[in-house]
C-alpha cells in the first residue's frame, strides 16, 4: 500500500499540462481543508448518512403501490446498484484522495465538463432538499402544536443548521455522529417492535406471521394483471433508490477525513451492514407487519410520524404511545439532515472552485478551516422553506423539491461513469492492484451492469407520466433534471472547449503523503 511509518508513497495521478488547464484551478496556493474526521467518526457517517425519513416515512407509498413481496425484492435490487456505487467512489478516494468530492475525479479522469456538471447537480440537489427538510421540521412539531405557524419552526431550525455548519469539522463530525447513533438506535426499537408484533406480541394478541406476503405479495399498479404488478414493483424500485439517496454524501466526508488510505476502505464496508440491516431487513419486516391495504397507508400524510408505515402498524396493533415517541425522534432524523445538506452545499462549492468551476471566493476558509462563503450560499435556498406558508407557494414549492429526485440519482450515473474512466487509466499505467488500497471484487464488470441499471432507471423514473393520460407537470419535474445536467455539459464544452481525458494524459507521480 506504499505505507512508510507515518507517511504514505503514493502513486498520485496528475494531468499532463496540456490537460489539466482547467482541472487545478488555480488551487496549488490555497488553503485545503483540514483532516480532523476520525475513523470512529467516519465509521458512523458512513452507516448513517442516508437513513433518513425516505425509510421510515417514504417506504409507506412504495408499499402501497407494490406490496411486500414488490417492496423487498426492489431494495434488495436498488441495494446492490448502491453497494457497486459506494465501493466504486471509495476505491478511487482511498487511491487519490482529494478535498472536491466525486465531481473531482470526472474532472481529472473523464472530462472537466462532466466535473463542472457533477459538481453543480450535487449542489442544486442538496441546496433544494435543504428547504425540504426545514419545513418537514415545522410540520413533524405541529404534530403537538398546530397553532403555530409553520415559519416559526423553519427558522429555528434554519438558524440552529448554519450556525452549527460553521463548527470546527471535528466538533460537527461528532455531533452528527451522535445524532446518527440516536437515528440507529430509534430504528432497530422500531424493527423490534414490528417484529413482535408480526409474532403476536402486541396488545390484541394476533399472530399475522407471512399473511400479508401470501395475500398481497405484488399488487398491481396503474394497470391490471401482470403489467400492472410488474409496475407495482417499478414504483417501489423508483420510492427505494430516492430512499437510499444521501448515501453518496460519504465522498464529500472522505475530504476531511484522518489518513484516507486506511479509514476508508474499513468505513466503505459499513455500507454492505447499512443496506443489509436497516434497509432490506426493514422493508421486510415493514411487509410481515402492516397490510398494503391498511386505510391508514393509502391516506396518510406525507410528513409527519402518523405516515409512517411502521407507526402505522404499531398503532394498528393497538400500541397507543409510541407515534408521539417516533415523531420526536423523527425530528433528530430531519435535523441531522438539515445540518448535512449545508455541510455538502458548502463543501461542493469549495469542490467547485478548486476544479476553477465555481468563483476562487469560495475557497475562502475561516480559521477552523470551513469553507464560511460557501455555507453562506449554500443556505440561501433553505428561504424556499417559506413559500409553504401560504397555499399558493406551497403548490410551487411541491414542484421546486419533486425535480430533487432526478438529480440524485444522477449523483450515482457520474460516480459509475467516472469510476469507468478511472480504472482504465490505472489499467493503462500497469498499477498492480495491491498498490491500489481498497477493491471490490468483480471489478470493473460490476460498474458496467450498475451504470446500465442506473441509465434505465433514470431514463424510466418519469414512467407515471406516461400512463393512462399524459401528465405533463410529472414529466416536467421527472426529466427537467436530465436536461439541465446535458445543457451544462454542453455548455461547458462549447465555452471552454474541452476534451475527453485520454489515459495517457494523466502521468503518475510518487508522492509523500502525511
Amino acid at each position: 500500500m506504499f505505507e512508510i511509518k507515518n507517511t504514505v508513497t503514493v502513486v498520485e495521478p496528475t494531468l499532463s499540462d496540456s490537460a489539466s488547464s482547467r482541472d487545478e484551478g488555480g488551487s496549488t496556493n490555497e488553503a485545503t481543508l483540514s483532516r480532523e474526521l476520525s475513523p470512529g467518526v467516519v465509521s458512523l457517517l458512513t452507516l448513517g448518512s442516508a437513513v433518513g425519513t425516505g425509510l421510515i416515512i417514504g417506504s409507506g407509498t412504495a408499499l402501497a403501490r407494490g406490496g411486500p413481496i414488490s417492496i423487498f425484492l426492489a431494495y434488495l435490487f436498488t441495494g446492490s446498484i448502491l453497494a457497486v456505487v459506494i465501493f466504486s467512489l471509495s476505491e478511487m478516494a482511498a487511491f487519490h484522495p482529494m478535498d472536491r468530492g466525486f465531481s473531482g475525479y470526472l474532472t481529472k479522469y473523464v472530462d472537466p465538463a462532466f466535473g463542472f456538471a457533477a459538481g453543480w447537480n450535487y449542489f442544486l440537489k442538496y441546496a433544494i432538499v435543504l428547504s425540504a427538510n426545514l419545513t418537514a421540521f415545522g410540520l413533524v412539531i405541529g404534530y403537538w402544536r398546530p397553532d403555530i405557524n409553520v415559519a416559526v419552526w423553519v427558522t429555528v431550525l434554519y438558524a440552529n443548521a448554519f450556525v452549527v455548519n460553521f463548527l470546527a469539522v471535528r466538533y460537527f463530525g461528532k455531533l452528527e455522529a451522535f445524532m446518527t447513533v440516536a437515528k440507529l438506535t430509534i430504528l432497530l426499537l422500531i424493527f423490534i417492535v414490528c417484529l413482535v408484533i408480526t409474532c403476536g406480541g402486541g396488545p390484541d394478541h394476533t399472530t399475522i406471521g407471512f399473511r400479508y406476503w401470501r395475500e398481497s405479495g405484488f399488487l398491481p399498479y396503474l394497470v391490471k394483471g401482470n403489467t400492472g404488478k410488474f409496475l407495482g414493483w417499478w414504483a417501489c424500485v423508483i420510492q427505494s433508490i430516492f430512499g437510499f439517496m444521501g448515501s453518496e454524501m460519504i465522498g464529500i466526508i472522505y475530504g476531511e477525513t484522518a489518513n484516507p488510505r486506511k479509514t476508508i476502505p474499513k468505513a466503505s464496508r459499513n455500507v454492505i451492514i447499512r443496506i443489509c440491516v436497516f434497509y432490506i431487513f426493514g422493508v421486510f419486516v415493514l411487509g410481515l407487519a402492516v397490510s398494503p391495504h391498511n386505510a391508514k397507508l393509502v391516506h396518510a400524510h406525507s410528513t409527519d410520524a402518523n405516515a409512517s408505515p411502521f407507526v402505522i402498524a404499531i398503532s394498528t396493533s393497538g400500541i397507543k404511545v409510541l407515534p408521539s415517541f417516533v415523531n420526536a425522534f423523527l425530528l433528530v432524523f430531519i435535523t441531522s439532515s438539515a445540518y448535512t445538506d449545508i455541510y455538502i452545499c458548502s463543501r461542493q462549492l469549495y469542490g467547485l472552485a478548486k476544479d476553477g468551476a465555481a468563483p476562487k471566493i469560495f475557497l475562502r476558509l475561516n480559521k477552523h478551516k470551513i469553507p464560511m462563503v460557501g455555507c453562506v450560499v449554500g443556505s440561501l435556498l433553505g428561504f424556499l422553506a417559506y413559500m409553504n406558508t401560504k397555499k399558493s407557494a406551497a403548490t410551487v414549492f411541491g414542484y421546486i423539491t419533486s425535480t430533487v429526485s432526478v438529480f440524485g440519482i444522477l449523483n450515482w450515473f457520474y460516480i459509475l461513469v467516472a469510476y469507468i474512466h478511472y480504472d482504465r487509466v490505472v489499467k493503462s499505467h500497469g498499477v498492480r492492484l495491491d498498490e491500489i488500497p481498497f477493491r471490490m471484487p468483480f471489478q470493473p464488470y460490476a460498474a458496467y451492469i450498475a451504470l446500465f441499471f442506473v441509465s434505465v432507471i433514470t431514463f424510466f423514473n418519469g414512467y407515471s407520466a406516461f400512463i393512462l393520460k399524459f401528465n405533463y407537470k410529472l414529466f416536467i419535474t421527472s426529466y427537467i433534471g436530465i436536461f439541465a445536467n446535458v445543457l451544462l455539459v454542453l455548455g461547458y464544452k462549447l465555452y471552454y472547449k474541452t476534451k475527453w481525458v485520454k489515459p495517457e494524459e494523466i502521468t503518475f507521480e510518487k508522492k509523500q503523503m502525511i
